[in-house]
């Protein structure tokens, strides 16, 4: 799930802290939101060159591995990385002792993933499996050295640092999948990238907050196991449903159709991709203000891919990428919507509601495989997609009632915050359909592409100038008025 790293945020004792608390945000939002998004450019312009020179069977081959290896990913984490960025008061023996812990679970997940590896390659029916999830295993090693270190990072809202790793990390990666593609090895492009990633990420983290080791102890632990197995069993939830489409991909209709799937997905996540504990009126505040801002760039994003995507699709990835136009316009117009509902499960954690947002999880991990294997049997790739469009909101509903009521959030209040980024974002979709209808059929693919584009982008401004620009305007003062207040003396500690 898209999140800020903002958990390790605690509720405010003075203004002092509140001062400081807006400043984290604001540098939070400004640091990794930049990251991210040029990280995404990157990662999203080597997946563009990688897709033409691989095929769908190599992407569905490998994300067979990964639906099995992403499960055992969270139980290698074990939630010890939410528990040390909201367990403040953890001492540094108990840092180091679920450090620890950290890396023998990986060493344990390790050797789980090597054991399934055959049996794995027997349920999907593809022999070349087994060598990709022994090979693909070896990350549990790795990033098991890494979870405690960049908890420690965003405990210590150290965004800076983060952001710079992060950038660095997707350069370097991004050459590399090109290369591994150009000198033909095929799906081992995609395990190589998996494991060189790894290896990046934990190597920075170490070398920027490295913590000793200590064994762990089950009498000293016990709070924080406590608070570790809810957030496990709620990633587990979450995990089983993200990725029950993918298994009924892989099962039932072939490699060929996963990669087809895995690539739209990845394309419609784009857009995407702990706050106080007590102080709800600060909550609402930071909650509204994050979903308006992800609002205001989803909402366009998703739209405008699920609009132009027939022609996006053959132009850069080439005709034997068809198949993954539908599935990518639905998973488009489905990442608006769950671009925003992370938020919820990181309200939940942060007012000490765990186990309900466990619950939630639960539900979905339920309801949705079942809906991935009736739609995806009837109707392929598009039917797994029909379940996050219609079946999926459905199901977030209850949650976000709980959530609202919680924290005495209007449901008016928490639409308006999404009002100018959804509204803008129809009038820009009314300009798109527009070109497509006066380029007709016949009309080159790349300049009505190119029209669409710059036409889509040119109305989406002026429609958030001309309609919200006030609202605009209050909001980026009020993000520059929080980030010219002088920095205290725990945020210059913290850098």
């Amino acid at each position: 799930m898209a999140s800020l790293p903002i958990s390790g945020l605690t509720a405010p004792d003075s203004v002092g802290d509140l001062r400081a608390l807006d400043r984290s945000l604001v540098h939070s939002i400004a640091w990794t939101s930049g990251a991210k998004w040029a990280g995404q450019l990157l990662a999203w312009a080597s997946t563009l060159i990688v897709a033409r020179l691989l095929t769908p069977e190599d992407y569905g081959l490998v994300g067979m591995a990964a639906i099995y290896l992403g499960l055992i990913t969270l139980v290698s984490e074990f939630g010890l990385g939410s528990t040390v960025i909201t367990l403040r008061n953890l001492s540094e023996e108990q840092v180091a002792q679920l450090n620890g812990l950290a890396v023998l679970v990986g060493l344990g997940c390790f050797a789980v993933a090597c054991a399934a590896a055959i049996p794995l390659g027997r349920f999907f029916k593809a022999p070349q499996l087994p060598g990709v999830v022994v090979a693909m295993s070896v990350a549990f090693l790795i990033t098991a050295f890494k979870t405690v270190p960049s908890s420690l990072l965003y405990r210590e809202m150290r965004f800076r640092a983060l952001a710079l790793v992060e950038t660095g990390c997707a350069v370097l990666l991004a050459a590399s999948m090109i290369a591994f593609a150009l000198f033909g090895l095929r799906y081992w492009t995609l395990v190589l990238g998996w494991l060189l990633s790894s290896a990046l990420s934990t190597g920075a983290a170490l070398a920027l907050r490295g913590h000793r080791f200590a064994w762990p102890r089950r009498d000293s632990l016990a709070h924080a196991m406590t608070f570790s197995r809810h957030i496990l069993v709620g990633r587990l939830a979450w995990y089983v449903y993200s990725n029950a489409d993918f298994l009924v991909a892989g099962r039932l209709l072939g490699t060929a159709a996963l990669g087809l799937y895995e690539v739209g997905w990845n394309m419609a996540n784009v857009p995407i991709d702990k706050i106080m504990q007590t102080d709800h009126a600060a909550l609402r505040r930071y909650l509204l203000r994050i979903t308006e801002g992800l609002a205001l760039i989803t909402f366009p994003a998703s739209l405008g891919l699920a609009l132009v995507a027939p022609d996006f699709v053959l132009l850069t990835l080439g005709d034997k990428w068809h198949g993954a136009i539908a599935p990518l316009q639905l998973l488009a117009l489905s990442t608006a919507f769950r671009a925003v509902t992370p938020l919820l499960s990181q309200v939940l954690i942060a007012i000490g509601e765990s186990r309900l947002s466990m619950r939630y999880g639960v539900l979905c991990a339920v309801v949705l495989p079942s809906g991935f294997c009736l739609l995806g049997k009837r109707w392929g790739t598009v039917g797994l997609a029909l379940v996050w469009v219609f079946v999926f909101p459905i199901l977030m509903l209850p949650a976000y009632r709980r959530v609202l009521q919680t924290i005495a959030l209007s449901s008016r209040a928490y639409l308006r915050a999404l009002w100018p980024g959804a509204s803008a974002s129809l009038l820009m979709a009314a300009a798109i359909l527009a070109v497509k209808l006066i380029a007709g059929e016949h009309a080159p693919r790349a300049l009505t592409f190119s029209a669409q584009v710059v036409t889509g982008a040119v109305v989406y401004g002026l429609a958030c100038i001309a309609l919200h620009g006030e609202r605009l305007a209050s909001f980026s003062r009020s993000l520059r008025a929080m980030r010219a207040l002088p920095p205290t003396a725990g945020e210059v500690s913290a850098s």
